[in-house]
């Protein structure tokens, strides 16, 4: 691995594209220069200890970057454990992190180690660490400060020996200011940010990435497309505000109903009008994930909520022109197709709570396993 590190660092530093076997072997593809800046920049922060805060929207692929960092790193050799703290309850969080001893709860029928005794030596991955609640922010703070902590129900003091990797597409500095994040921990973890570029940012990566998907596409499902010029020139042309992961779903979308032996322009569903996610985009324009909620637009703020807040016993206010070209079942789609079918992150997304698109998603008999 440090051959790796030292090949890799040898080429950027000569200003040579990156080698499409390096990035595919990390699950990383592209040759852009914001990509090739970001990973420089991997290349030599994977080298030292201290924690690393990813920042960038979602599905920009901050998980491959984390990945990448530690397997160019010192501990490539020791685990690399993931956790995403936007889907588990504090209680759960808690347990999966700090582990628990037998009779700890109701259905601890064992002892149970958490994530950071199993990534000891090696590196462990927080996504979405800024949904995590202020209370748990305090036990957090202590373990990364001490490194050490006590499983639920427990009294033995564990000592672990891991390097914390962050991320997030929340804007942490007005968490800190509005007191929905710990200063403290705020400081801790951003010892070095690196910011993921989105993919509208590296456009000439599109064609490759896009080539990526559909080559998985035709492997999955036994078929031969192909794309012609005029389906690259749509694909280039989008801005894909759910970045990496709504370009995947595009490619596949299309790829599901293209009736010829290639994808053309007239195959893609933004062409016909019918792309919900750029609708949906309209309609939450301005809310980039690391830009202040204070600088959205109301009405852009206003008119996802109006979705589905009657669904959920409130009154829905006026809607604005754009909205009327998706009904409510039809936003709760794009944004979960958009959103990876993470409801957490469609209901943010929306400006629901994730009890309201639970039940909007019930409602509409919108069934989650699709995305």
């Amino acid at each position: 691995m440090a051959n790796g590190d030292t090949n890799l660092d040898r080429n950027l530093d000569r200003g040579e594209p990156i080698a499409k076997q390096y990035l595919l072997s990390e699950g990383i593809i592209g040759d852009s220069l914001p990509l090739r800046n970001l990973l420089q920049t991997v290349a030599r922060v994977a080298k030292y200890n201290f924690p690393v805060l990813l920042r960038g929207e979602s599905g920009t692929g901050k998980e491959l970057v984390a990945k990448a960092i530690h397997e160019l790193s010192p501990r490539a050799k020791r685990p690399l454990v993931k956790v995403n703290c936007a889907s588990l309850t504090e209680s759960v969080l808690e347990s999966e992190l700090f582990g628990h001893e037998k009779g700890a709860f109701t259905s601890a029928f064992y002892s149970h180690k958490g994530r950071f005794e199993l990534a000891h030596k090696g590196t462990l991955f927080l996504d979405e660490i800024g949904e995590i609640s202020p209370s748990f922010q305090a036990k957090l703070l202590r373990v990364l400060q001490e490194q050490e902590f006590e499983r639920v129900g427990g009294n033995q003091t564990i000592k672990v020996d891991v390097r914390i990797i962050a991320a997030t597409n929340k804007n942490l500095e007005e968490a800190v200011v509005k007191n929905e994040f710990r200063a403290d921990l705020y400081y801790r973890l951003n010892v070095v940010h690196l910011l993921v570029p989105a993919l509208r940012e590296r456009r000439t990566d599109i064609p490759l990435l896009a080539a990526e998907f559909l080559k998985k596409f035709n492997d999955e499902n036994g078929g031969m497309l192909t794309f012609d010029a005029s389906a690259i020139e749509v694909l280039t042309s989008c801005d894909f505000p759910g970045n990496i992961r709504e370009l995947e779903n595009c490619v596949y979308r299309t790829a599901v109903l293209a009736e010829g032996a290639s994808i053309g322009r007239g195959d893609f569903a933004c062409c016909r009008g019918q792309c919900f996610a750029a609708a949906l985009h309209k309609l939450t324009s301005g809310e980039l994930a690391l830009r202040p909620r204070s600088n959205m637009p109301q009405q852009a703020i206003s008119a996802p909520s109006a979705a589905v807040s009657s669904e959920a016993g409130g009154q829905p206010p006026a809607r604005p022109a754009d909205a009327v070209h998706l009904n409510n079942a039809d936003r709760i789609t794009a944004a979960m197709d958009i959103c990876g079918g993470v409801q957490a992150k469609a209901a943010r997304l929306l400006g629901l709570t994730p009890r309201q698109i639970g039940y909007a998603l019930k409602k509409h008999a919108i069934n989650v396993k699709r995305f």
